[in-house]
């Protein structure tokens, strides 16, 4: 039987060593459990399986059928959706297909025609959305048309703003959910936003929510389910979900299912992993216990605290009601997100630079940070390593410490964490 190439180990043991001896801080990055990585290297790895339990175009699936089946099943249990798809590779192909169902319902029901493209009204993509919610870079806003709100004056999402925006733009779908938003989503007013707004344009508005980032907080009651107000949902399963990487979506409107599992497969994907899949039925498994429940709670007040630390110091930062802030490193350090990044990088603090509201610079540059504490709330991080973390991240930042000494203070804290498998 073949061996890792000693290449390969040699990265790869590099890999762990840095994961190990280092501080994560980045908000989409987490660490799953042995079980589920343990699952994405099992024979399910090789079996091919395109289709649907019990309706594959494949023989010998009995057992793949029964894996995906719980996952479906566990998804909707603990989201509380009536439907589940756990097929998409990534919440990119997850959000690809929830539009391509939504545009062939609107096609069926006449609001569009074919001539004119879906309009989708999303946040800003300066003020923490994600690039397929319509960055010109995306697909997203090459296949449909895109247009945009902006957020209220206190950096949170203004329902006045949305509401105004919706009379002006007559949109199909309104999208909500965020990779940079460090407030609650108040799913609940988005839906009451919608309505009130249907009632004097008198057409179809859909309701789409995008909880990549906020999934394993929704799993552990520490935010508000977006299932009974949203019409479809998609998330990734690798953030604070601490699964494997991969996409689900959910929905509760009959009327979609045969139009999502079609965008699904075969419109966008051909085989599913199953692998992954099972990986994702244990990752719900766990995300459904009380113990799950406890890190989430634990993510929301280490995030809280890392904030409020920082901010004690003297560093401009953005409120936080999740599990990630935004820090403004142009205005407290005179500095770019990109050079932050590359100085917290150089003492083994792993953050990346992000966009920040009314941001002036490039998305290569950027004035901020976005820190989130999913992974090291993983790892056992203690509230007085929090306390002293936040201290690093200052005087790095200030310029007031060296690289050497930094990389020493931040091993003095990874060494009590857990240990990266």
């Amino acid at each position: 039987m073949a061996k890792i190439d000693k290449r390969i180990k040699k990265i790869l043991k590099a890999e762990v060593k840095r994961q190990n001896e280092g501080i994560e801080l980045i908000a989409s990055e987490n660490y799953p459990s042995r079980a589920v990585m343990k699952l994405c290297g099992t024979p399910f790895m090789w079996k091919y399986a395109e289709g649907y339990p019990a309706k594959r175009y494949y023989g010998g699936c009995e057992n793949v059928d029964a894996i995906e089946t719980l996952a479906i099943e566990m998804a909707k249990n603990v989201f509380h959706s009536e439907y589940a798809n756990v097929q998409p590779h990534s919440g990119s192909q997850a959000n690809a297909a929830a539009y391509r169902a939504l545009e062939k319902l609107l096609l069926e029901k006449g609001q569009l025609d074919g001539y004119r493209k879906m309009k989708v009204l999303s946040m800003d993509l300066n003020s923490g959305s994600h690039l397929t919610h319509g960055s010109p870079v995306s697909f997203s806003s090459n296949v449909y048309d895109f247009v945009f709100f902006d957020l209220g004056p206190a950096g949170k999402i203004n329902f006045s703003i949305l509401y105004d925006r919706i009379l002006e733009e007559k949109p199909d779908v309104v999208l909500c959910g965020y990779s940079a938003y460090p407030y609650t989503v108040h799913f609940e007013k988005f839906r009451e936003t919608i309505e009130k707004a249907k009632k004097k344009l008198h057409q179809e508005i859909y309701l789409m929510a995008d909880i990549a980032h906020i999934a394993g907080l929704i799993a552990g009651a520490q935010h508000m389910n977006p299932m009974p107000f949203c019409d479809i949902v998609t998330t990734t399963t690798h953030k604070t979900l601490r699964g494997p990487r991969g996409g689900m979506i959910l929905w509760n409107n009959d009327e979609l299912t045969k139009k999502v599992n079609s965008a699904v497969f075969p419109y966008y994907q051909g085989g599913p992993f199953e692998n992954v899949i099972a990986a994702k039925a244990q990752m719900l498994i766990e995300a459904s216990s009380p113990k799950f429940r406890d890190y989430a709670l634990a993510v929301k007040k280490n995030t809280s605290k890392l904030r409020d630390e920082l901010k004690k110091l003297g560093a401009k930062v953005s409120g936080t009601e999740n599990h990630l802030f935004l820090l403004n490193t142009l205005d407290s350090f005179e500095l770019t997100g990109l050079d932050a990044q590359k100085r917290l990088e150089a003492a083994g603090i792993t953050t990346n630079k992000n966009m920040i509201p009314g941001d002036t610079l490039s998305p290569a540059k950027t004035s901020g940070l976005r820190i989130g504490l999913a992974a090291v709330t993983t790892r056992g991080i203690t509230k007085a390593q929090i306390v002293k973390l936040a201290r690093i991240i200052y005087y790095v930042l200030s310029g007031n410490i060296s690289t050497e000494e930094a990389k020493k203070e931040v091993l003095s804290i990874s060494k009590h964490l857990k240990k990266v498998r």
